[in-house]
């Protein structure tokens, strides 16, 4: 999906003042000046967001007019330490120079991607299956961190527990499917530079695909391996 931005120059609130190159309140901050500020956040943004999955838009809250800041010939847009461009944040602004000052403007970053929901109620345990699963674009800023957004890490998987029709999948409620049994019959594989060696085992242990699982063989001795699709056990 490609990255498209957008920025709408409206809404929020006034970026607080760090350093003091402010004058009082008073008269209108210079139109050009601050058209100077939005430009540097603005460009800021697209820069920082063009690489960000999904259909990418922004928001860049207002900055109070009535602001008066020494003049500066640069204005320069930076994002301040521990900020991510995520939801709601504040984007710096800073001049250097004989009158140095530094304020903040708020923005809002919105990610849409397609989201993996319900299409139906899923039950506990049984096995997901494509026409259980839709997909619809949803704001990921506004989403847990864990949601699925590739049906194809779902299929085959079940819920932790119930989910109803509607609800998005997140990663933490899914389990995969176990290919192993406790008490099933096994075949044990090992294999390296010219040989093949396999043998006949007890799972002990259920085990889903890539997972370890613990196998007793004939001679009574407890061996484990990574269990695979088909009954097999594979032994480094």
């Amino acid at each position: 999906m490609s990255g498209v931005t957008s920025m709408n120059l409206h809404g929020a609130v006034l970026g607080s003042l760090l350093l003091g190159a402010a004058m009082p309140c008073g008269a209108a901050m210079d139109p050009a000046q601050l058209a100077q500020i939005q430009k540097a956040v603005g460009e800021l943004l697209h820069n920082q967001t063009a690489g960000l999955p999904g259909r990418v838009s922004y928001t860049v809250g207002a900055i109070d007019s009535r602001m008066t800041l020494a003049p500066c010939p640069t204005a320069e847009a930076f994002i301040p330490a521990g900020v991510r461009l995520w939801g709601n944040a504040n984007i710096g602004v800073r001049c250097g120079g004989g009158t140095p000052w530094t304020i903040y403007v708020p923005v809002t970053v919105r990610i849409f991607a397609g989201v993996v929901i319900a299409a139906r109620a899923l039950t506990q345990g049984k096995p997901i299956e494509a026409s259980d699963l839709l997909t619809q674009e949803g704001d990921l800023t506004q989403l847990p961190g864990s949601v699925v957004t590739d049906p194809a890490y779902a299929l085959g998987r079940s819920v932790t527990h119930n989910v109803a029709a509607g609800q998005p999948l997140r990663q933490d409620l899914l389990r995969s499917q176990p290919v192993i049994q406790q008490g099933q019959s096994v075949t044990l594989r090992s294999q390296g530079a010219g040989f093949k060696v396999s043998t006949e085992g007890k799972s002990l242990t259920t085990a889903a695909e890539g997972q370890v699982a613990q196998v007793r063989i004939a001679s009574g001795q407890t061996v484990s391996g990574i269990a695979r699709a088909g009954a097999i056990v594979d032994i480094q």
